[in-house]
């Protein structure tokens, strides 16, 4: 029989769970769960490539903000919705926010908006995201996405960047009904792949959470692109790293 391993989740509930994984020599973690938005996928290349079309010449000199608006909004707008208990699926999030962003802009290109969106589905990888899959899936690991986008956003993003054949799974928060990082979320990793958050090496760009994940036992790595100072909350990543590369050599 499998003995059940217990652990203590960020808000304090004891889970016991099977521990069946067995890692690789080769890796310190047996699965590696990656968020999408910011991690993987550059949340930044819809505004950038939009800007470089002639056709929305108004974008080119702002873009960036833009850009830093349309991310910000998007993510408090998923805190919001958590805390008042009324979710909704992220593309509604991803479209209140860019309006937020291009009417704080001044832009109201209803072709800029479609555009804008249309680009959101087929967001760039960063250049190393698929490097870093394909050695841990060498090495014997178990890959993952676990991110708030919506199923359908995040096949698009997945399929666009390539990334299908170095993933085994896909994980949204549709299927816990509330967004990161409410522990509920965090335990579609166990349920996945039946294992504890001893595991699991968490990955994200976001330092809410990594630090969420954090607090809820995952051992976590903080993906800081912008050097950011690090977030004053209940937890912190345990790892700090400016790309994905060093994620397989991390403990």
């Amino acid at each position: 029989a499998n003995r059940l391993a217990p652990f203590r989740r960020g808000d304090g509930v004891t889970v016991f769970a099977p521990s069946r994984m067995k890692r690789d020599r080769m890796l310190p973690k047996s699965v590696y769960v990656f968020d999408a938005y910011g991690t993987l996928f550059d949340v930044n290349a819809a505004a950038r490539s939009a800007a470089a079309d002639p056709a929305f010449a108004s974008l080119a000199a702002n873009w960036p903000a833009v850009a830093a608006n349309w991310r910000a909004k998007q993510l408090e707008y998923t805190w919001l919705r958590a805390i008042a208990g009324h979710h909704c699926d992220f593309w509604r999030v991803t479209q209140d926010g860019l309006d937020w962003a291009l009417e704080t802009a001044k832009l109201g290109d209803p072709a800029l908006r479609q555009r804008l969106l249309e680009l959101y589905w087929e967001l760039d990888a960063f250049p190393e995201a698929f490097a870093v899959l394909t050695r841990l899936r060498l090495a014997g690991a178990k890959t993952a996405i676990l991110s708030n986008g919506s199923p359908a956003m995040l096949d698009a993003a997945v399929t666009s960047a390539g990334l299908a054949d170095v993933l085994d799974a896909v994980l949204s928060v549709e299927d816990a009904g509330v967004f990161k990082p409410h522990a509920s979320v965090y335990d579609l990793v166990g349920a996945r792949f039946d294992c504890t958050p001893n595991d699991v090496l968490f990955v994200s760009s976001n330092g809410w959470d990594a630090a969420g994940a954090a607090g809820y036992g995952f051992t976590t790595a903080w993906v800081n692109r912008t050097g950011a100072p690090i977030d004053r909350l209940y937890a912190t990543p345990h790892h700090i790293m400016n790309d994905l590369t060093p994620i397989p050599k991390v403990t």
